[in-house]
């Protein structure tokens, strides 16, 4: 419910809308809001209707705490975002999946936006089990269609030594790229997940290999790692151009990225030497 009134700041809700939204009942929806009014997270408006309330506002700021990451990626994101003049975001890790967390700009791309969860499975972020011990690595690649493992081990070794992905989706593919991810992490049978895993893989060309650049690259990301330890991603900063971009380009934009990524890790106590 929460997740529901918040993705409508400026809204109040009546209690059929939230009911209708939320899937629950009215009598458990009504005793919900009961109890999240009483507790200060909601507040309740004179027609009767619901919205968050500035008591959410203090628990979320004590909550941020324990997360430190984006408060201290805020400015070395922006500082990217004016030099490139692009959308910029930062994808945290969270038990098994991607979360992107903060947002910066307009991307292109509709899946780019705060609160976005994507699998931590291929072809999708390289970046985070380019460094990981081998044992990772091979788990990750074992979830991966069999007829794709060998061009994916190629780009995981080209991401660990230039130091950030590159996305070159076509933004007309990603919303059945969406449901086609969100149908393979639901509850289905071995062969019809390889099946998906394979219809997933004919949609992208996952990243570049040093030899297929060419005068101009469709780029949609390019993303950097941030680490915790020297083998541990925890998050990462990307760049959305979502253009063409000369091979020289995108090595500068890359090279911009990877910076950022590595002041963000100095300035959240990870590891110092990233060479």
């Amino acid at each position: 419910m929460i997740e529901l009134l918040s993705r409508r700041p400026a809204e109040h809700l009546s209690l059929a809308r939230i009911v209708r939204d939320t899937g629950m009942s009215r009598a458990t929806a009504h005793a919900v809001l009961t109890q999240l009014t009483a507790d200060g997270w909601t507040i309740r408006d004179a027609d009767g209707n619901y919205g968050l309330s500035l008591g959410l506002l203090t628990i979320a700021r004590r909550a941020e705490a324990a997360f430190p990451l984006r408060r201290l990626a805020a400015d070395p994101m922006r500082d990217l975002a004016a030099r490139l003049r692009v959308p910029v975001f930062l994808a945290e890790r969270d038990n098994g999946v991607i979360l992107i967390t903060e947002v910066l700009g307009s991307p292109s791309v509709p899946w780019i936006r705060p609160g976005r969860r994507m699998p931590l499975a291929p072809p999708v972020a390289r970046e985070f089990v380019a460094w990981a011990a081998e044992s990772e690595r091979s788990a990750w690649l074992e979830t991966a269609d069999p007829i794709h493992r060998e061009r994916l081990l190629a780009v995981l070794d080209a991401v660990r030594e230039r130091g950030y992905s590159v996305e070159r989706l076509a933004d007309e593919s990603a919303p059945m790229l969406e449901a086609l991810a969100t149908l393979r992490n639901s509850p289905v049978t071995d062969p019809l997940r390889h099946r998906l895993n394979a219809m997933i893989a004919d949609l992208i060309t996952i990243d570049y290999l040093p030899a297929e650049l060419g005068p101009e690259n469709a780029v949609v990301t390019v993303a950097a790692p941030i680490f915790s330890e020297p083998a541990t991603v925890t998050a990462t900063v990307v760049v959305c151009p979502d253009t063409l971009l000369s091979a020289a380009d995108l090595e500068r934009m890359g090279a911009a990225v990877r910076e950022t990524a590595d002041l963000i890790t100095r300035k959240s106590g990870g590891p110092a030497d990233l060479s």
